[in-house]
């Protein structure tokens, strides 16, 4: 049995070609996808339970991984969910080199086998990165970026890469020049926002264990909550950004979009801390704990003081059915014994965060990220792509401003650096923090959208997205988490945002608000 699906294990990668994203037709079913199916049930199955299987001996990584690849090969393409650019060629072998160590040592790596979907602007350098662009569509980076292979170290297995909006430009929809648009798995008619779509909706789709994203305003924490899932935005220094395809330099940030916050904080174990790579992690040192899992407390939030920001929830436009879900997450934090000081407000906020507008630098980054692919990148500069129109449509306008701006980010007139760097960025960081400090909040929450999903198409109906207002610009780390559905099965997100360097407060109140209400539930249309 485990030998004629090692065959077919690798019988599939070798039809898939390390340059696109084809997958096995609907009618070639592996003809042991109903026994493993049997045994071993992934919808919604978690990293701890996967690991206590391969323990029992009911479980092998080769089995794993066919069943999330027939997963992707059942339902991506033909429901038009559209997530998936390219599946690993390598991860059959990957998975039967993990099954023989473990029967050889009887250890599990940290994240042993763990199937990750990463988004495609993560360097690989057994799989092409494209950033969602035609141009990188065939681009094969030197080597992995950090964050990868500090995955692999850990024993993961990169099952597959996600479609993302055109080099990050949207937060609004992920469309691509490489693969199209990606929908939203728990509706087909609307979008499972932007850039990092794609790994949100595979992941809540349970195309593979958990999923990697970035986020430089929004790009995480949107999709995540769009999606019912759990997305983390680090502190700035806290990982590194090295081999990752930049949209703003200064702003961006990588990191774990998962279905539960134990599976999350296990990501973030393995991919937090100094990078050489990237000078900024080096902020880090001595800051970060050495193992969330020990923050994950039920009765976390017990004791904890959570501000309320109205002035980010009660917009004039917000959605009564998003703000009815946040009212009861209120409550629900209430009666875990949490003090929810309300309303707490922000010195000059509005003032604060119109002042620190997203600067522009992404044509010097990108340029310099296409001379980091060394004398066989398929482009040298950005100019290239624009001159020759080789982008989708609804990148024109990124495109226009990505153009707008041809000076080097410290020579700008208000340099578009880092927190330290800006004044403007410093001054929003400065008063977030003080007034945490005057009202002793541990916590700042509000939804992580005022609106829900929109439908596809639709770029004037009110979004509320959230997620940009301080974050990116203050280098403070959020957590989104499942805060429930409308009516019309929507999901919904609740935000953490804490003072910088306290991701483990953030893993300790999401974990305790969601083992409390478990608002999350997988997509009808994906069993």
């Amino acid at each position: 049995m485990k030998s004629q699906l090692n065959v077919k294990l690798l019988s599939l990668a070798a039809c898939l070609s390390i340059l696109i994203g084809c997958t096995v037709s609907p009618d070639e079913k592996p003809s042991a996808s109903k026994e493993i199916s049997s045994n071993y049930n992934v919808q919604e199955t978690t990293i701890a339970n996967v690991h206590a299987a391969f323990r029992a001996g009911t479980l092998t990584c080769a089995r794993l991984v066919g069943i999330y690849l027939e997963r992707i090969k059942q339902y991506d393409r033909p429901s038009g969910l559209n997530a998936i650019v390219m599946i690993n060629p390598n991860a059959g072998k990957r998975a039967a080199m993990l099954d023989k160590e473990f029967e050889e040592t009887g250890q599990l790596r940290e994240l042993h086998c763990v199937p990750v979907i990463l988004k495609d602007n993560f360097d690989t350098a057994d799989m092409p990165t494209a950033g969602g662009s035609m141009v990188l569509k065939n681009s094969l980076p030197p080597d992995d970026a950090f964050m990868v292979r500090k995955l692999r170290e850990a024993g993961a297995v990169i099952i597959a890469k996600s479609n993302m909006a055109e080099w990050a430009f949207s937060p609004y929809f992920t469309i691509s020049s490489t693969l199209g648009e990606t929908r939203n798995a728990y509706d087909l008619e609307r979008v499972p926002a932007g850039s990092s779509g794609g790994t949100a909706s595979a992941v809540a789709a349970n195309f593979g264990l958990v999923g990697m994203g970035t986020d430089t305003g929004n790009s995480i924490r949107g999709p995540a909550s769009h999606l019912a899932l759990v997305g983390i935005r680090s502190t700035i220094g806290a990982t590194s950004r090295d081999g990752v395809i930049p949209l703003l330099f200064n702003r961006d940030i990588a990191g774990p979009m998962s279905r539960t916050v134990e599976d999350a904080a296990r990501i973030f174990n393995v991919i937090d801390g100094y990078d050489p790579a990237d000078p900024e992690t080096h902020q880090s040192n001595g800051k970060l704990p050495d193992d969330y899992l020990v923050y994950l407390k039920k009765d976390g939030l017990q004791g904890a003081r959570i501000g309320v920001l109205r002035d980010i929830s009660d917009a004039p436009d917000a959605d009564q059915e998003i703000i009815a879900l946040f009212e009861r997450a209120l409550n629900d934090m209430r009666a875990l014994g949490a003090e929810i000081i309300d309303p707490f407000g922000i010195e000059n906020l509005e003032q604060l965060t119109k002042a620190t507008g997203f600067c522009s630098r992404f044509r010097y980054d990108i340029n310099n990220y296409f001379t980091s692919l060394g004398p066989s990148a398929p482009v040298k500069k950005l100019e290239d792509i624009v001159d020759a129109r080789q982008f989708h449509e609804s990148s024109k306008g990124g495109m226009e401003w990505a153009m707008s701006q041809n000076v080097p980010p410290e020579q700008q007139e208000i340099p578009c650096v880092d927190v330290e760097g800006d004044p403007r960025r410093k001054a929003l960081r400065d008063a977030v923090v003080k007034a945490m400090d005057e009202h002793n909040i541990d916590a700042i929450v509000y939804p992580t959208w005022n609106n829900p999903p929109r439908l596809i198409g639709d770029l004037d109906s009110p979004h509320g997205n959230n997620s940009p207002i301080i974050a990116p610009h203050s280098g403070q780390p959020a957590i989104t988490v499942p805060m429930g559905f409308t009516g019309q099965g929507l999901p919904a997100g609740l935000q953490f945002l804490a003072r910088p360097f306290s991701e483990a407060n953030l893993f300790t109140f999401a974990y305790a608000y969601e083992q409390a209400t478990h608002h999350r539930k997988p997509p009808p249309r994906f069993p």
